[in-house]
């Protein structure tokens, strides 16, 4: 029953990310691990997009609702790119965290 849900949740975020996405991503895989803070803030629009919408299904718990939060996820963002300014070396997972709630 659990991992019906988080597949639900799981689809609904990729249709998601693939509507803010219009132009196809430059690498089919990118491995969140090895991206820095510098890479994550010099990155294109829609990456930057596609990976806060990953972030926000990661850390969403895993019984939450299958609701997409823009707002949360603006909010997020934000504190990213403060932390990941000051920060451009520490890794995004490490930056993320920090501050994703």
């Amino acid at each position: 029953m659990k991992s019906m849900k988080l597949m639900t949740k799981v689809s609904v975020l990729l249709l998601a990310a693939a509507a803010l996405a219009p132009l196809p991503v430059k690498a089919q895989q990118l491995d969140l691990a090895t991206v820095t803070c510098k890479d994550f803030v010099t990155s294109d629009k829609e990456t930057i997009g596609l990976i806060l919408m990953w972030l926000e299904g990661f850390y969403a718990d895993q019984d939450a609702k299958p609701i997409v939060d823009f707002d949360k996820m603006k909010e997020n963002g934000g504190r990213l790119g403060e932390y990941c300014g000051k920060n451009p070396t520490h890794s995004l997972i490490t930056a993320a965290d920090e501050v994703v709630k």
